[in-house]
């Protein structure tokens, strides 16, 4: 019985009398893996996965019909395939519409190109905003002289102290960190770690710096932000309270910013969301290493923070 209903099915699949091999298996695989990507690309969650539900289930409804002409069950089969052919010269008329958008998104000439590098170009957007985010956070922090502490992530992950934290795993928006940093809020005196274009937690408690050269000016929030530093590549981000000031902590090396074009270009070359030739940006990065003797100065053309 099995044989039979199996040379029905290739027979009308149009494929004569083929017996299966290991080769005919492979094809198959590959014919349903290539389905699947084509339903988890174009059409699932779209309009059009109930129509593609329903027609799988025409097309079963159809090869049933064979199997049961094939075991002399004419008037049972006949009945089941006229059904089918009407449901489906029906649906052709009923969906006409989406059928022929459908088509014509297949017939767009850059769909690979959506489909291959949409990932790519969404992601790259996404990095402009956060700091796009982070400097209009960091403006109105230091304009009201609220302290905050932001760990960015780059390449050494920093998992040991954010899980400790309270985990938020939201998109980065200037609401959101001016809500976390706000003096009536129970997460703000701790740090908010940022990992790619998501707040990770917050309310993380970071290891204080040891380094007894550091001047007793700077607070908890700046011995904290260099304490990070040293143990990982993050950049810490950090407004002072009392002044208003903002300086970034990098290999244990604090940067103070009085520029915002600059701080702006700087997070975008540390966080790799600007490609920059190598020289530019060492000439840039590395400027880190002289910051404890020598302050930036602004330019005239640019906004400053305060």
């Amino acid at each position: 019985m099995l044989g039979e209903i199996k040379d029905i099915v290739i027979k009308q699949l149009g494929v004569l009398q083929l017996s299966f091999t290991w080769v005919n298996v492979t094809e198959v695989l590959i014919i349903f893996g290539m389905l699947y990507v084509l339903y988890r690309k174009f059409i699932k969650g779209t309009q059009s996965e109930k129509l593609v539900k329903g027609l799988f289930i025409l097309l079963f409804a159809w090869i049933f019909s064979e199997v049961l002409i094939k075991f002399n069950l004419q008037l049972l089969g006949v009945f089941l395939r006229t059904m089918v052919n009407v449901i489906m010269f029906g649906a052709v008329i009923i969906f006409q519409p989406e059928i022929r958008k459908f088509l014509g998104y297949l017939g767009q000439s850059n769909i690979f190109k959506n489909s291959l590098f949409s990932k790519r170009e969404t992601r790259h957007i996404e990095k402009i905003n956060v700091i796009k985010e982070l400097i209009e956070a960091v403006k109105y922090l230091a304009k009201t002289h609220t302290g905050a502490l932001i760990v960015l992530e780059r390449d050494d992950s920093v998992h040991t102290y954010s899980d400790v934290g309270t985990q938020i795993d939201g998109n980065v928006s200037t609401e959101l960190l001016l809500t976390i940093f706000h003096t009536n809020t129970p997460l703000h005196d701790g740090a908010v770690v940022i990992s790619g274009e998501k707040i990770r937690s917050a309310g993380v408690l970071l290891p204080l710096t040891e380094d007894p050269k550091l001047s007793w000016k700077y607070g908890t929030r700046h011995r904290a932000a260099i304490g990070m530093s040293e143990v990982s590549d993050s950049a810490c981000l950090v407004v002072s309270e009392e002044t208003g000031d903002v300086s970034i902590a990098l290999d244990g090396t604090l940067k103070k910013y009085e520029d915002i074009t600059l701080l702006k270009k700087d997070l975008e070359i540390l966080l790799g969301y600007e490609e920059e030739n190598v020289e530019e940006t060492n000439k840039t990065v590395f400027n880190f290493i002289k910051i404890k003797t020598k302050k930036p100065q602004p330019s005239r053309q640019s906004e400053k923070i305060k």
